[in-house]
């Protein structure tokens, strides 16, 4: 093997050492933003069933404003699931590369 050969072949084994390290680099990053979006959705969850407990004792409370609630809760439960798609539907694409 000439020099020329073993300089390219080493070339190309750092260039998929490189590749392999990014992969992993963006798969740490993916499990970090899935444990941290769980996370989220834990405290917004436990939000909501206080908020649904404070609504129930709240008599004072009109019906279109526990409707208007409720509302809001599916709204920012919505968005929460579109957001987590479009991160995961990034991800899946920037993989899909390596």
């Amino acid at each position: 093997m000439t020099q020329k050969q073993t300089n390219q072949k080493q070339t190309k084994e750092k260039k998929m050492d490189q590749k392999q390290m990014m992969k992993q680099m963006l798969e740490m990053n993916k499990l970090a933003c899935d444990n941290t979006f769980q996370t989220v959705v834990t405290i917004q969850e436990q939000t909501e069933m206080m908020t649904n407990k404070l609504i129930a004792q709240a008599t004072w409370l009109p019906e279109e404003g526990k409707k208007a609630i409720d509302e809001w809760l599916a709204t920012y439960k919505k968005g929460r699931q579109d957001f987590k798609k479009m991160v995961d539907d990034a991800f899946a694409k920037v993989l899909e590369s390596f």
